[in-house]
């Protein structure tokens, strides 16, 4: 695994390039977010997906799995059509700590082995992603690096998870301590926008 570092706020635009032509290729990444650090891969990826499940010892239809997206406009792509009111609370909370669980279209759920009817989304509050944004042939499919080995354990420090994954993961951003707060989640399926998990962002 190459470890690279990058500046949380200005990144280097030719480094993210360059890490954005290797995950387009089909490379895993971990990266930081504006919570925890996260391991993903292309969306399109479905070798990589079954990787990371066999990487973090989970079964696939049991995977917490979100799509990391560069604005909202890009997520409608993915998703069946969104509800003014969703897309109302959507604008007002992203970027941010924040993962919404939408119904998921066709073209999503061909890269799953469990044809994923709903899919989480993101849009971190992160200079280093949209940086990578720009140069991604599609969004991240990713899911947060934690171990739940008894007692839930984020891994927030690049040094701890470049020793634990070395030989596993592909490439490792390196942009400081993350934060050890999961993103808050809301359940935007049904009639009303349901708070499965109250994380890092905020809520009325």
């Amino acid at each position: 695994m190459q470890r690279i570092f990058f500046h949380e706020k200005s990144p280097n635009k030719r480094d993210l390039k360059e890490v954005a032509d290797r995950i387009n290729k089909g490379e895993i990444i971990i990266f930081p977010t504006d919570t925890i650090y996260a391991m993903g891969c292309l969306m399109t990826n479905r070798e990589g997906i079954e990787r990371i499940c066999k990487i973090l010892d989970k079964k696939e239809k049991h995977t917490k799995m979100s799509l990391i997206c560069p604005n909202i406009s890009v997520i409608s792509q993915y998703t069946l059509p969104i509800d003014n009111h969703v897309f109302k609370t959507m604008k007002r909370y992203l970027p941010g700590p924040y993962t919404f669980i939408l119904k998921s279209n066709n073209y999503v759920q061909k890269f799953f082995k469990n044809n994923k009817e709903e899919i989480g989304v993101r849009i971190p509050h992160s200079e280093i992603l949209d940086g990578l944004h720009e140069f991604l042939d599609a969004p991240l499919i990713s899911t947060s690096l934690n171990s739940e080995d008894g007692v839930q354990k984020f891994f927030t420090d690049p040094d701890e998870i470049e020793t634990l994954f070395q030989h596993k993961a592909d490439i490792l951003i390196d942009g400081g301590i993350g934060d050890n707060a999961e993103s808050t989640v809301l359940d935007c399926t049904g009639e009303e926008i349901e708070l499965i998990r109250e994380g890092k962002g905020e809520v009325d």
